[in-house]
């Protein structure tokens, strides 16, 4: 990565610091393994001991080797076929952690005054919560279909994929009256990309190769409040 380490784990490039949180008016984050210490389906999927087989098609949809995120997301989903609704509560309850530093860096964009937006390739069951815990102002994200207390290994509407990951982040910047370019856009995979491009601020959290060549702020070590030491 051709960029300059600001602090240890944290990489700068084409950027010039410091920077002013309140000079931005909306933050978007996507949710599983940047907001979250977790990839939801998988865990999801571990129900039915199709954890493996699940994971491997998460993995390289954030690596950006499978480009058709919508059909990733199906054929992973599909494979939850079965497990019983109440798995998805056992998954938030004992395995779904916030990432270290997500309460401090929310509260510091809700305290600059910055709307704060989760969007997420996962689903709304887990989107909804985090976003009550972390006091947030909207979320998006899939919803998954259940019939007879299971999952029928079916999305229900259109799919939160890169595109609309983006788009809801222009719908959002519109909707305040302000530029794309006083966004910033928080993620770790490759479906992040089409936000992070279209916002003023792109951080990579944890992120993989592509992302972080792509993202003007890499934090590759420790948690989200990193991104407050190029704040002034």
């Amino acid at each position: 990565m051709s960029a300059s380490e600001f602090a240890p784990g944290l990489f700068v490039q084409n950027l010039s610091t410091p920077l002013k949180l309140s000079d931005f008016k909306a933050m978007a984050f996507d949710m599983d393994s940047t907001l979250i210490n977790i990839e939801c389906i998988d865990e999801i999927a571990d129900a039915v001991g199709k954890k493996d087989e699940v994971a491997a098609i998460t993995e390289a949809a954030m690596r950006g080797e499978i480009t058709d995120f919508k059909d990733s997301l199906r054929r992973r989903v599909a494979l939850l076929q079965g497990v019983p609704a109440g798995a998805l509560q056992e998954v938030y309850d004992q395995r779904l952690r916030l990432n270290p530093g997500a309460i401090e860096l929310m509260a510091a964009a809700r305290a600059a005054g910055l709307h704060t937006m989760l969007v997420s390739g996962g689903f709304t069951f887990f989107a909804d919560r985090v976003k009550a815990q972390l006091g947030m102002d909207e979320a998006h994200a899939n919803t998954l279909e259940i019939e007879g207390g299971q999952l029928t290994g079916r999305v229900l509407g259109d799919i939160v994929d890169g595109e609309a990951k983006k788009q809801h982040l222009l719908r959002l910047c519109a909707s305040l009256g302000c530029d794309p370019t006083q966004s910033i856009a928080v993620g770790d995979g490759a479906n992040d990309l089409p936000m992070m491009g279209a916002s003023g601020l792109s951080v990579a959290y944890h992120a993989k190769p592509k992302v972080r060549e792509q993202a003007m702020v890499a934090i590759n070590e420790g948690g989200l409040d990193k991104l407050l030491q190029i704040m002034a």
